[in-house]
């Protein structure tokens, strides 16, 4: 209570305040991570558009470091009664909050201090009250809870955060009721001077991120279903998670890949925030349900929570993900947005312009913890920070082998990660493995394309491009771009046959942008009145497909055959899709191909029971969704940047 006092004596230094409003909270003390608080204010004489709520954590941060702010007007009763109420979803940031009203005059805003939009952040001179402080229950258990596969196929790895780096536990077993099994999890955290560069150093942008904890569950048999918790008696359990392991010798793959998802938060903040990755989320846990007991996993392409350097968006992401990576390995590549910065070790004179301070000054410390993926690849940044990790690894799942690759540190040859490319690819074993997909975040392919990155993509095609037509790379996925385009078999700007019955035919790759699973600030294909000096990219005839819609690709492998479809976010129905035999042969593509089904034969009372499962999901996800747009969109309806959302075919 004693932050909470200064900050009242601080209120008595501005006479605006004297007769303040009153605030409440409730409830005031929250069960989980994402919970909503709902703050109630009253009694704001002479109200105004430009009234707002902060939202501190740690609660006796300064006026000027908050964590987001709403305004007032979100509420349309505040205008005309200085009164009202919004309901907020927060993440457990391992400390208390606090909410202050300030009041904020169009003569006092600061065009040099902006958010990402270009908008101007709102001023602290007019303090006018605060809340008391609203917290987590103890003894929850961890939270941010994730899957990802090891080295080894009989194996599960999962992570978690707890508030301190007291032993804790994974417990699993074969039913809820005997999880028998038990493994000790490594505990680890990174430290604000581990950080490069503001914002991620600053005070504005750091927050504790607390322990990262990290176990292994082992000797897991294919086609079995798992049931888990993580936590430990003294702190606490969470809830019981399941998943399906991979099976050694399956004959079919499962995954849901894109790149650039991010995050949403209900309130506005210094950075524009990706309100779309809420429906990207919705409908893979739609697809997820309906697998029943066959295995899957996530792969998301750099560009993770769109972060950059302020800490608690990390906490929102992984809240985000959780009901999705709690029962799914979810498997990431390292993006600009997580790693650059103005001193990283490897920056060539032809990637001067290339690469910069994406990364907010975290260079690649939150991925490089909070993840940890097969393989061991990491490179030093030559600063107090650690090694930057989960670089470049590769894995089987199922009738797949994936392979991911970093475009943000040394992939030409004669390093480390050009080496680990070549090599993996070449010992490919076709028979276990007929397919073969390549991943990372930079697009060698793509006609939204900014002339300064041309020659990172010259690199890519000089270097890497002879390895996946050399080894029969059956797609390439890329991220950055948020579009999605799908290209020819390809080969040197090339379009390469598609009967093999012709005398040229060869399999070649399949080149696919899939950066489009939240971020809405997008490239232009199609003039616009309003916006005439606009760069406008043509469609080439390699480009066979083109989408603006937001959303995510599903991919669905048997032995003989791969089927690629991308699903849209506004109604969850297939847009494109890409269907290809082990051979190469790319039987067809586009709407009109068979997609293979995902549904699994059951009664008709366990259909039952997953619609009605599926129904109250969706009413949550919605509800957390009009949480989060009645916040983002009408708290800060002046704003001035307009996301291009068209739709290109």
């Amino acid at each position: 209570m004693i932050p909470l006092l200064i900050v009242s004596l601080l209120s008595l230094l501005d006479p605006s305040a004297q007769s303040g409003p009153t605030l409440s909270v409730s409830p005031s003390v929250l069960s989980k991570s994402g919970d909503p608080v709902l703050i109630r204010w009253s009694g704001v004489d002479s109200p105004s558009g430009l009234d707002w709520l902060g939202i501190y954590s740690p609660p006796d941060s300064p006026h000027d470091l908050f964590i987001g702010y709403v305004f007032l007007s979100s509420d349309p009763a505040h205008l005309s009664s200085g009164s009202g109420s919004v309901s907020l979803p927060l993440p457990n940031l391992r400390s208390n909050y606090s909410f202050r009203i300030f009041r904020w005059s169009e003569s006092e805003v600061d065009r040099s201090r902006l958010d990402h939009d270009h908008n101007p952040l709102p001023g602290t001179q007019h303090f006018l009250g605060a809340s008391v402080e609203a917290g987590f229950e103890p003894g929850r258990g961890p939270e941010q809870v994730h899957l990802a596969y090891t080295d080894r196929e009989d194996e599960m790895r999962v992570m978690f955060v707890a508030e301190d780096g007291e032993r804790r536990y994974v417990r699993y077993g074969e039913r809820v009721g005997k999880m028998g099994k038990r493994a000790a999890a490594r505990a680890g955290r990174y430290e604000r001077d581990h950080m490069c560069d503001a914002p991620a150093n600053d005070s504005v942008g750091w927050r504790d991120p607390g322990w990262i904890h990290d176990a292994i569950m082992r000797n897991l048999k294919g086609g079995v279903r798992y049931y888990y918790q993580v936590g430990s008696d003294s702190g606490g359990w969470s809830k019981t998670h399941s998943f399906m392991p991979r099976a050694k010798d399956s004959d079919e793959t499962i995954a849901f890949l894109f790149g650039d998802m991010g995050t949403a938060t209900p309130y506005s903040t210094f950075y524009h925030t990706q309100d779309e990755s809420i429906s990207t989320i919705k409908w893979i846990l739609r697809d997820i349900e309906a697998l029943g007991n066959r295995p899957s996993f996530v792969s998301h392409i750099g560009d993770i929570s769109y972060a950059r350097g302020y800490s608690w968006l990390w906490d929102h992401f992984f809240t985000q993900i959780e009901p999705v990576a709690a029962q799914v390995p979810y498997h990431v590549c390292i993006g600009n947005h997580e790693y650059d910065w103005p001193l990283q070790p490897w920056k060539p004179e032809w990637a001067q312009m290339i690469y910069g301070t994406d990364g907010g000054g975290e260079c690649g410390v939150p991925y490089s913890l909070r993840f940890n993926m097969p393989g061991n690849s990491s490179e030093p940044t030559g600063m107090k920070a650690p090694d930057t990790r989960n670089l470049y690894y590769s894995f089987d799942m199922g009738v797949v082998h994936f392979l991911y690759m970093s475009t943000e540190t040394n992939f030409l040859p004669g390093s480390k990660q050009y080496d680990f490319i070549k090599t993996d690819l070449e010992s490919v074993d076709r028979k276990k493995t007929p397919f073969v997909i390549v991943q990372g975040h930079r697009p060698m392919y793509t006609t939204s394309y900014e002339p300064r990155e041309r020659s990172i993509r010259e690199k890519m095609m000089e270097h890497l491009e002879p390895l996946l037509v050399k080894n029969k790379v059956t797609l390439v996925l890329w991220g950055h771009v948020h579009r999605y385009e799908r290209f020819c078999p390809i080969n040197n700007f090339t379009c390469g046959s598609t009967d093999p019955a012709e005398d040229n035919w060869e399999a070649l790759p399949i080149h696919l942008v899939i950066g489009m699973a939240g971020q809405d600030c997008q490239s232009v294909w199609q003039p616009r009145p309003d916006h005439l000096k606009d760069p406008i990219y043509p469609q080439p005839q390699r480009s066979l497909y083109r989408g603006g819609e937001l959303g995510y690709t599903r991919l669905v492998a048997t032995r003989e055959k791969l089927v690629l479809s991308y699903v849209g976010n506004h109604d969850g129905e297939v847009h494109d899709s890409v269907e290809i035999l082990a051979s190469g042969q790319v039987l067809n593509s586009g709407t009109s191909g068979a997609e293979p089904k995902i549904e699994v034969s059951e009664s008709f009372f366990s259909w039952f029971v997953k619609g009605a499962s599926v129904l109250v999901l969706g009413a949550f996800v919605g509800y957390i969704l009009g949480y989060i747009l009645h916040a983002r969109r009408e708290a800060a309806s002046q704003r001035s940047w307009t996301p291009v959302k068209s739709d290109d075919a």
